[in-house]
């Protein structure tokens, strides 16, 4: 079976693409609570401002918001507790050390379901400068332009 039959998007961090030059991708699995799973499934969770940590040689998901479920029952949830992430020791060791460098970080882009899995994209990624936001706006309104241009010819 391919993997688009399998995975079902709950989430994508689109601010992310447009804050970040993104360098390296990689997928990890997250340790969520029953109630958690189940609010994801109805579509609800929010990476504002969210990043990942290292505590004690093991990644976490900080400022990942997802809201308590309704049916929950007694189960008193943190929304905003930080989330274990589930990587090899190799990956873990190599991101920490890139993480160490000046101005990278790692940020989740993707939260999605993965043969009844939840999975994280996450992204090493360099924050942009504003003048690098300028630069990307200026080279989508020159694409947008041209496809004009293109589409007015052929018409």
């Amino acid at each position: 079976m391919s993997a688009k039959k399998n995975s079902h998007l709950v989430f994508e961090n689109r601010k992310a693409r447009h804050l970040y030059d993104l360098l390296d991708f990689l997928e990890a699995g997250i340790v969520l609570t029953g109630p958690e799973v189940k609010s994801l499934r109805s579509g609800h969770a929010s990476f504002q401002d969210s990043y990942v940590d290292f505590k004690q040689g093991e990644g976490y998901i900080v400022g990942l918001h997802i809201p308590p479920y309704n049916n929950a029952g007694y189960v008193i949830q943190n929304p905003d507790r930080p989330r274990k992430l589930l990587l090899h020791r190799q990956e873990l060791k190599m991101l920490a050390s890139k993480v160490e460098q000046k101005g990278l970080t790692i940020v989740p882009l993707k939260l999605y379901f993965k043969n009844r899995k939840v999975k994280t994209e996450i992204a090493l990624a360099k924050g942009r400068k504003l003048y690098d936001h300028r630069n990307e706006l200026k080279k989508r309104a020159e694409a947008m332009d041209i496809k004009r241009e293109l589409a007015a010819r052929h018409l």
